[in-house]
């Protein structure tokens, strides 16, 4: 598979990575553990938006892989 190749369906992947994650995020957002509190919401978001990160990188270095 080509660089460019390989670029298109990552970016697709980031794309749904970061629907899917902000979707689960803002669901969990809702329990009443983490609603009833400004401080565990603050951590919460502070965490789950940083979250993404890591799903994220294993992604870019397969997408930035040279070809053969």
């Amino acid at each position: 598979m080509t660089i460019r190749t390989r670029k298109f369906f990552g970016a697709i992947a980031l794309i749904m990575l970061a629907v899917v994650w902000s979707l689960v995020g803002m669901a969990m957002a809702q329990m009443p553990v983490i609603a009833g509190s400004g401080w565990l919401q603050a951590v919460y978001y502070v965490v789950v938006g940083l979250g993404w990160v890591l799903p994220a990188m294993p992604i870019v270095s397969w997408m930035l892989r040279p070809d053969a």
